[in-house]
């Protein structure tokens, strides 16, 4: 069994690993809080490469299907008494589930949230009978997101600590994580088609005369088809008027985490205005914000955290 100040370890080196822009926003958190966001990461983090399989890879998806439910009775166990967990029941998830059960026990976050992300998870499995690899409408796409994205939002609540009553933060808590999610979608465009997945809203695309053939091809051949760079700017819309949504919830939060939420705000948010810089060519490439942009915007909210507002001391 990993020991738990290892396991925190470990979680920490996997978001700085996988997660740099969101790594450069945690380092803006307080300690104890810093460390159990980079569990809910690798936690999750883990869980999502369970998943990512494609056909051919040593690990069959019957075999993701069943630790997914390894995972759940895992859970289900640790969250009812932690020296119960056998650790090594999933090989991936033994390092991540020390820190990973003491952060959900420690800021006492509800677990049903944690349930709602597997069954998110179970809906990237082909052949699972959740299983969705396109999604009609936005609805639909916000049914999967509510696991994946906006439970994320929610799990972080308890750890960041709110100015007012949680219920009030909650809704824009929710926002976030869904804009996050939706930015991830709109610049892994290529590498999720790569997995037989799409997760933009098929109406949406179909607006624009774009349906998954073109994607495909446009994939395929290199090239950049103008509907598609139309259908793309619109989503971008949608996404922005999402993080609107989220952003009155980041002065709901403890003071003294409200600039490393800001600065993950600012920084994702920019992954679309990379996106487009690049002439919306997310099929063919990654959109990044520059390290040099990341640490222009991180800086003064690091100025923040060491002067206090006028009128303060």
């Amino acid at each position: 069994m990993t020991d738990l100040a290892d396991s925190y370890r470990y979680c920490g080196a996997l978001t700085a690993e996988h997660g740099r822009t969101y790594h450069l926003a945690t380092r803006l958190l307080p300690g104890p809080r810093r460390t159990a966001v980079h569990a809910l990461y690798a936690f999750a983090r883990t869980v999502d490469d369970i998943v990512d399989v494609e056909m051919g890879e040593e690990r069959s998806i019957q075999d993701c299907a069943a630790e997914l439910d390894r995972i759940e009775k895992i859970l289900r166990l640790g969250f009812a008494d932690r020296t119960a967990v056998d650790h090594g029941a999933v090989a991936e998830m033994a390092p991540v589930l020390p820190a990973f059960l003491d952060t959900v026990a420690t800021f006492r976050i509800p677990s049903e949230y944690f349930f709602a992300f597997l069954q998110s998870m179970r809906m990237d499995i082909p052949g699972a009978q959740a299983h969705r690899p396109r999604y009609g409408t936005m609805a639909a796409l916000r049914e999967y997101m509510y696991g994946s994205a906006a439970v994320i939002g929610l799990q972080m609540l308890p750890i960041l600590g709110t100015v007012c009553p949680v219920s009030e933060a909650e809704p824009h808590a929710a926002a976030l994580g869904e804009a996050f999610q939706l930015t991830n979608f709109l610049r892994d465009v290529g590498e999720d088609l790569d997995r037989g997945r799409v997760y933009l809203p098929a109406d949406e695309l179909a607006a624009f005369g774009v349906d998954t053939d073109l994607l495909v091809f446009s994939r395929r051949t290199g090239t950049t088809d103008q509907r598609i760079v139309r259908a793309l700017a619109h989503l971008i819309s949608v996404t922005r008027s999402v993080y609107r949504d989220a952003e009155p919830g980041i002065g709901m939060l403890d003071r003294r985490v409200q600039p490393g939420i800001r600065t993950a705000f600012i920084l994702y948010s920019r992954i679309l205005d990379e996106i487009e810089r690049s002439g919306y060519a997310v099929l063919h490439r990654r959109a990044t914000v520059p390290r040099r942009n990341r640490w222009s915007t991180a800086l003064p909210q690091f100025a923040r955290l060491v002067v206090p507002p006028r009128g303060r001391k």
